[in-house]
């Protein structure tokens, strides 16, 4: 036993040595390594909070060593060029996640970074966007532009060319990975692997499988719109019909039946609008005063939240629009625009509604022109297509003077085409809230009194992100109340009905809702966690806080009577479909994921990410968490469980639906079984 023991302490010393000697003649590949492994747990450190997990430490470890090795292919003079570029990529790989994780709260797309480049390029908004922080992975390629140097100036290269033995390093590269890859497969177990390869709860993959392993499932993902045919579809089709046979979307018939019928209808889509401006005010100042007398005037949906994944704006309008949730890689009006899909817009149209969309923005922004043919609109007026660029605010045309010149317009079709469904999407509120400067009536100073009478006046809110935000969102604001009354000077608000959805939360980090409520006038900085006055504000408080408002409204007295009052339970964007065709008596559609909320009892959101929230419980996937909503509500056994599964099948069956083409597929397939 003890010459066992005295062996393997040898040969643990002489892989040691070797790993030594390896290391000092392989010193480009060992910067090359250690430089995007320790990226790899800044992006984690700086997103998901996640360094001492061993787990994506193995997964980086064994991606970058297999695509290390390839660099032994190249002749020494060569193999820094090699070695370089992958820096440069695998350094981009992290800047960019990390800049989008700052702003979305996820992680980005190959589907995506197109689109992505053009928000940034239009905006000009780059370094508002970029923190501090995300320069840091600079360093990775610029430490081994150094060690190069460095090398080539003790003259490394020419004595390794006389001792290269580039195979055997490559041999050896591989064991190497191949030992951290069985490391990284011990830890894994099969829902990790099920989630790596559905894709939808990213934050789980890059805690678990590391953020260069998580981007490369996510462009193989991203390339399957061109190989979804070949792969799958068998049981995708399987899922979707057992599905469907077990949900059949019943016919609603409530209270609130047809109440609507024939009128026309305004679908505003009001970008970036939170829940929570409708109750804040700024120095006596409402922010969104027009907003919350709408909701007290009409039916006001106070637990209301968007479901979008990295689509963002689009996840809102394919969602509301299908009753489907959106894509779980890339989004669907990039990469999936080319399928079919019931959609409200298609009912109002099969019920003989003129139907179409307005934009300040260009007609290529989330390949909307595209998509919107695909939903169902017979138009789409937008930027200087349609509108005279008489006032660029941000991204594109204001919203006050998009809203001016749409009410003509809209004027226009109604006296031309009769009924009509219209969605407007507004742009002023769009990350990142610039372009108004001063030009507001809100002040965003804090003012207060000594106790010797001395008036102090901070610049508080004034520079923050959040601040601009308030600011960008009460312009949005009055340009909506302004908007209410062009209708009216139109004659259009009388046989109207209004309807009002905040498209996502404003992304803005939970440090500034730190900053918000525990600012100190006193002493002009943010109270510490043991002040008596401090507020938490826990990221439960931030993600529950996410809510946006969705409004249904008519000038109508009589109905406005009949549909006045609070729905405080949970609802999501994808009920808004069913909820409105049973209202306006259009067809709903049988592939539906949402309800009519007023045809059901049994009120719950599911989130692309597999969260999802009751009228009891949010539940964290990610995390395994639960926070309970209600003191007093029975949480019976199983209850998580229950609702864990649905999420699970629902986001697979939306994903398959506009993956494989299913519903236009199946229907395809059923007419020629049937001989038609």
């Amino acid at each position: 036993m003890k010459n066992f023991g005295h062996k393997f302490f040898d040969l643990l010393s002489k892989v040691r040595k070797e790993v030594v000697i390896f290391f000092k003649s392989n010193v480009l590949f060992t910067a090359f390594v250690i430089s995007s492994l320790i990226n790899g747990i800044l992006l984690r450190l700086f997103t998901v909070k996640n360094v001492t997990s061993i787990s994506p430490i193995f997964a980086d470890m064994t991606f970058i060593l297999l695509v290390g090795s390839f660099g032994y292919f190249f002749k020494p003079k060569h193999r820094f060029k090699y070695y370089i570029t992958l820096s440069i990529v695998l350094m981009m790989v992290c800047l960019i996640n990390s800049i989008y994780y700052t702003n979305y709260i996820s992680f980005t797309s190959f589907s995506l970074l197109a689109t992505s480049f053009q928000i940034i390029g239009v905006s000009d908004a780059l370094q508002t966007i970029m923190d501090l922080q995300d320069f840091s992975y600079i360093w990775a390629p610029l430490m081994l532009i150094f060690v190069h140097h460095k090398l080539k100036k003790s003259g490394y290269y020419s004595r390794l060319r006389e001792k290269n033995k580039a195979r055997v390093n490559f041999l050896k590269v591989l064991v190497a990975a191949a030992i951290s890859a069985a490391f990284f497969a011990s830890t894994l177990t099969g829902t990790d692997i099920s989630r790596l390869y559905k894709q939808w709860n990213r934050e789980y993959v890059v805690m678990k499988f590391g953020i260069y392993i998580y981007q490369g499932n996510d462009l193989i993902a991203s390339l399957k719109p061109q190989i979804s045919p070949l792969f799958g579809y068998d049981k995708a089709a399987k899922e979707f019909r057992e599905y469907y046979e077990e949900n059949k979307m019943e016919k609603s018939d409530n209270e609130y039946t047809d109440i609507f019928k024939d009128k026309n209808v305004l679908v505003i889509h009001a970008e970036s609008i939170m829940n929570y401006l409708l109750d804040t005010e700024i120095n006596g100042k409402q922010i969104a005063p027009n907003l919350k007398r709408l909701a007290s005037e009409g039916m006001y949906f106070s637990n209301f939240y968007a479901q979008e994944s990295v689509g963002t704006s689009s996840d809102t309008e394919f969602t509301l629009s299908t009753s489907l949730l959106p894509a779980s890689s890339g989004t669907v009006f990039v990469s999936y625009y080319d399928r079919y899909y019931p959609s409200i817009q298609k009912s109002f149209k099969n019920s003989n509604y003129y139907v179409f969309s307005m934009h300040a923005n260009k007609g290529n922004y989330w390949n909307r022109e595209a998509m919107h043919k695909t939903l169902g609109y017979d138009n789409f007026y937008y930027y200087d297509k349609d509108y005279k660029l008489d006032d660029i605010v941000g991204l594109g045309l204001s919203d006050k003077s998009f809203f001016k010149q749409s009410s003509k317009i809209i004027k226009k079709i109604k006296d031309k085409k009769g009924k009509y469904y219209g969605t407007l999407l507004m742009l002023t509120n769009h990350t990142p809230f610039e372009g108004l400067g001063d030009n507001t009536d809100l002040d965003l100073t804090y003012k207060y009194t000594k106790t010797d009478g001395t008036e102090v006046v901070n610049s508080y809110l004034k520079d923050t992100t959040l601040g601009k935000y308030f600011t960008t969102s009460h312009y949005a604001d009055e340009a909506l109340g302004e908007f209410i009354n062009e209708l009216e000077e139109e004659g259009l608000l009388d046989d109207l009905v209004i309807v009002i959805y905040g498209d996502h939360d404003s992304k803005i980090k939970r440090a500034e809702y730190d900053y918000y409520y525990n600012y100190n006038p006193e002493t002009d900085s943010i109270r510490k966690s043991d002040d008596p006055e401090y507020k938490e504000y826990t990221k439960y408080d931030y993600e529950l806080n996410r809510k946006v408002p969705f409004i249904i409204w008519t000038k109508d007295k009589k109905l406005s009577k009949k549909i006045n009052k609070e729905i405080t339970y949970p609802v999501g964007m994808y009920d808004v479909f069913p909820t409105l065709a049973n209202m306006f008596g259009v067809e709903n559609s049988k592939y539906s994921l949402g309800h009519d909320v007023f045809n059901t009892d049994n009120h719950f959101i599911i989130f692309p990410n597999s969260n999802f929230l009751t009228d009891k419980l949010y539940y964290d996937s990610q995390n395994d968490e639960a926070v309970v909503l209600d003191d007093k509500a029975v949480i019976e056994a199983g209850y998580i469980d229950k609702y864990s599964k649905r999420a699970e099948q629902e986001i697979a069956v939306s994903n398959d639906i506009i993956v494989h083409d299913l519903i236009k597929k199946i229907a395809e397939s059923d007419k020629v079984l049937k001989g038609e």
